[in-house]
């Protein structure tokens, strides 16, 4: 490409070549321009309930039940945000985090405490995110088809273990999480786990070579495999991530229903995709963002809180989120067009 040049100032033939700006910087350019914008959605929305139900959006409980809501998809939103990077799906998150939930609220778990149900939670999407990642990474599956056959494989599964009954927690160390006592300096145990899976998943996708070879398999498979990256494992690695995060999502959800039922979890995938779209992440992967992601899940949270305060259908609610949905794929078309 050749280099843009001022012209001449000493009467002679010698151009001088006008330096371009670094890469980078126009990639942190458009990063923190796409990090205000989201500010701006969220910023928005909160003047628009502060003046809809200002007595009640405003209130201090309602604001933490909006960031305790907000915290089990988020958590589910990490691990997708990894995936969606590396240019995969995953369709399963859902049925998993519902599966994960009824299997540690059964009353043989349950004889075990405290930790035999966070341990539970914890394994059994552990455990599907393995059966996903062999699948996808060694079985040759579309991420699509296998993770869709998990989906109705946990669904079923989950149905069946709790025979469509809802299963009430009985321990008591888990249900004194949801209570106020246990609220640290005024924030809910829920949103300081969401926090700490944040700050831990911006680090590992942003500052680890794990992180890099995620964004490089995204990018370009066959040149990450050329470039000596292990590409079948890494894969492997982040449906792992992502079972990681539908089980602690699962405890959560536990401790904010206490209880476990075989509907939980109900359209968790579209709406982690959704946030980790609207937050930045490419689609088709080699790009993804932990921050934009946080701030997809808060905005689409905030929205169902605000029509839930003023009573609106629930129609309408999905008729909001698909127009933002919209918008955010044409504006990454339209930033990936300019590129």
């Amino acid at each position: 490409m050749t280099q843009p040049v001022s012209p001449p100032r000493d009467g002679t033939d010698k151009v001088t070549p006008v330096a371009e700006p670094p890469a980078w910087r126009t990639v942190v350019f458009r990063a923190d321009v796409r990090t205000l914008s989201l500010l701006g959605v969220l910023a928005a929305l909160i003047v628009i309930g502060g003046l809809t139900k200002p007595d009640e959006f405003l209130d201090t409980r309602n604001l933490q039940l909006v960031l305790t809501q907000a915290s089990v998809i988020g958590v589910v939103t990490v691990g997708m945000t990894f995936v969606i990077t590396s240019g995969g799906i995953d369709l399963s998150v859902g049925a998993i985090v519902a599966l994960a939930s009824v299997w540690a609220t059964t009353v043989a778990t349950q004889e075990y405490g405290f930790a035999g149900i966070l341990f539970t939670a914890v394994i059994v999407g552990v455990g599907c995110g393995m059966v996903n990642g062999l699948l996808i990474a060694y079985g040759g599956m579309v991420p699509f088809i296998a993770t869709l056959a998990m989906l109705a494989s946990a669904r079923g599964l989950a149905l069946q273990i709790t025979d469509g009954k809802t299963q009430i927690v009985e321990v008591q160390g888990v249900l004194d999480l949801g209570e106020r006592d246990a609220y640290v300096l005024g924030i809910p145990p829920l949103v300081l786990v969401f926090a700490v899976v944040t700050v831990i998943g911006w680090l590992v996708l942003n500052r680890t070579t794990f992180g890099r070879r995620t964004v490089a398999v995204g990018g370009n498979a066959e040149a990450a495999r050329l470039a000596g990256i292990d590409v079948r494992r890494q894969r492997l690695y982040l449906y792992l991530l992502s079972g990681l995060c539908c089980g602690i999502a699962a405890f959560l959800l536990i401790v904010l229903a206490g209880s476990g039922q075989n509907t939980n979890g109900n359209l968790y995938e579209l709406d982690a995709i959704a946030a980790a779209i609207i937050g930045g992440t490419l689609l088709t992967g080699g790009r993804g963002t932990i921050t934009g992601s946080v701030l997809g899940v808060l905005i689409f949270t905030t929205i169902t809180n605000i029509f839930a305060l003023n009573n609106l259908q629930s129609d309408v609610q999905q008729i909001a989120k698909g127009a933002i949905i919209v918008a955010a794929v044409l504006v990454q078309r339209r930033t990936a067009s300019t590129t």
